[in-house]
């Protein structure tokens, strides 16, 4: 099929689903607002409303709250930040200091010896290679 440019880019965009709208549908005991989801979902999703005191629902802020950073890390890699590991005490994470160079000026601070200091600048850019692997 031969198309002009103006067709071929709307058929494309026809196939791009709409932001924000899933893509599987359940239906029946496994869609969203099945009584019976909890009994046959291994995700504690629709168990939370149980936990909490009767009369008391959650707000509409809580509901819509989205993991904090600690919250994902533990999640995806299984790494605790959230307790301290000497103590096992409730750990608050006061700041989160992100920028290379900051991050190398204090560690030149603690009188980190040159070798210890990992260098956090991105490698400077380099030439493209000169010999082709796929000829």
């Amino acid at each position: 099929m031969i198309f002009e440019p103006l067709d071929f880019i709307a058929r494309l965009a026809a196939l791009v689903p709409k932001p924000r709208v899933n893509l599987t549908r359940f239906h029946g005991v496994f869609a969203p607002n099945s009584r019976h989801r909890v009994t046959i979902t291994p995700s504690l999703r629709n168990k939370a409303k149980k936990a909490l005191p009767t009369g008391q629902e959650k707000t509409r802020a809580q509901k819509h709250q989205s993991m904090t950073w600690a919250q994902r890390l533990k999640r995806v890699f299984g790494i605790e930040i959230e307790t301290c590991e000497q103590c096992g005490g409730a750990v608050k994470v006061i700041a989160s200091i992100e920028d290379p160079l900051v991050i190398q000026k204090i560690l030149s601070h603690l009188n980190t010896k040159n070798d210890e200091v990992v260098d956090l600048l991105p490698p400077q850019s380099r030439a493209p290679p000169q010999i082709s692997l796929f000829e």
